[in-house]
């Protein structure tokens, strides 16, 4: 049976709180646990145990990689509802590997908003302001 549009109206009000009310949860807590100077460095150094636990690491790849794909899905949506939808996204980037990874972070947090914002969270957590990244474009 194919539901009419009245329960698909229901069912995308439904996730969208849910969404909504996970990331006032979620986000402020993964914004405080950022070190203060992940974004200062031009140049990302990795610390994976691939000599040692080569297995782990891709597994624990994987599953940062899916955690981060959710993030920036819903930050997508939350675009449109209501939620923070570009800080969502940006920590879905920043769980997230990819080419390019490091430069693109460090490009958002810079931009006027996001760095005000994630800023404030880390105040009202009691945590260090993030150390802004001194771009080539700057």
């Amino acid at each position: 049976m194919i539901p009419n549009t009245e329960d698909w109206m229901g069912w995308i009000a439904g996730v969208s709180a849910i969404i909504f009310i996970a990331t006032l949860i979620l986000i402020p807590i993964i914004v405080a646990s950022i070190p203060p100077d992940y974004f200062s460095e031009p140049r990302r150094h990795t610390a994976c145990l691939t000599q040692r636990y080569p297995i782990l690491c891709i597994l624990l790849l994987i599953i940062r990689n899916l955690i981060g794909l959710t993030f920036a899905l819903m930050g997508i949506i939350m675009l449109v509802t209501p939620g923070q939808g570009v800080l969502t996204i940006l920590v879905g980037l920043t769980l997230m590997n990819y080419p390019g990874k490091y430069r693109a972070e460090r490009w958002l947090i810079t931009q006027h908003s996001v760095w005000r914002f994630t800023n404030l969270l880390r105040h009202k957590a009691g945590k260090q302001p993030l150390v802004r990244p001194k771009l080539k474009n700057n």
